[in-house]
């Protein structure tokens, strides 16, 4: 059994997902989990998709990309099933746009032609969520009051302060991204959060189930923080927990 890695939003920064995925030293035993949100906001949206489909071609272990919200409304803007379209440009779809050379105004086919084939396969093919023995893995959260069968997009993508403020029923711990902090959010055993806002200048976050690491990079800092964070797993009681931040 290898190691479990989750990864949090990369928001078009390439560098510092670079810089992580080679800090990671990943071996092909491992597991590797994104949690979404690939694109806008930052300028490198084409190179980041270029290089998690040249990770994804090496094999060098099983890795599941999950979407998230911008990529659902990346989709629907360009014709795709997806949510929201309407607000993609206003939430950083400019800044993708601009890096697959689409021209000011162009939308749906127009604009998808712009995009490489193998691209929006990627986007089209992403996971909604996924279970990894006691951890679920999932873009925005769940509804704190719902199964996870019933789950509908809008929560999985887009759920904030519903999910983060309640404690939920789910037999596992939610790992999740979207919603930015400035540090990692534990708030254990029901959830651990995940976006540390890496394109606003914080940190790009990843967390090492297994032996309970979280790898981070600062936004133009060449160098990967890893710190152990097994003991705040060992003083949470089960279901009980109350909200911690850690990091650097």
């Amino acid at each position: 059994m290898g190691r479990f890695f989750v990864v949090g939003d990369i928001h078009a920064c390439p560098q510092e997902l670079e810089d992580l995925i080679t800090a990671c030293a990943l071996e092909r035993e491992d597991r590797l989990v994104f949690l979404g949100d690939y694109i806008d906001r930052g300028p490198g949206a084409r190179e980041v998709v270029d290089f998690l489909l040249d990770l994804q071609a090496d094999h060098v272990c099983t890795m599941t990309f999950l979407k998230g919200n911008h990529e659902d409304m990346l989709l629907d803007f360009l014709g795709y099933l997806g949510h929201f379209g309407e607000s993609f440009l206003v939430n950083g779809g400019i800044a993708t746009l601009k890096s697959y050379g689409v021209t000011e105004g162009m939308q749906g086919q127009q604009a998808a032609l712009h995009f490489p084939s193998e691209h929006l396969e990627f986007f089209q093919q992403l996971e909604r969520y996924v279970a990894i023995g006691d951890a679920l893995c999932v873009h925005a959260g769940v509804s704190p009051i719902h199964s996870l069968d019933e789950q509908d997009e809008e929560s999985l993508f887009w759920i904030r302060q519903e999910f983060i403020t309640h404690p939920h029923s789910l037999p596992y711990t939610v790992l999740f991204g979207h919603t930015p902090q400035r540090e990692v959010l534990l708030d254990l055993p029901y959830k651990v959060g995940l976006d540390t806002g890496l394109v606003y200048g914080g940190k790009l976050s990843c967390l090492e189930m297994t032996e309970k690491k979280l790898l981070q990079v600062r936004k133009g800092v060449r160098r990967v923080e890893v710190t152990d964070v097994a003991r705040y797993w060992k003083l949470s009681p089960p279901r009980l927990g109350h909200p911690q931040v850690v990091g650097h």
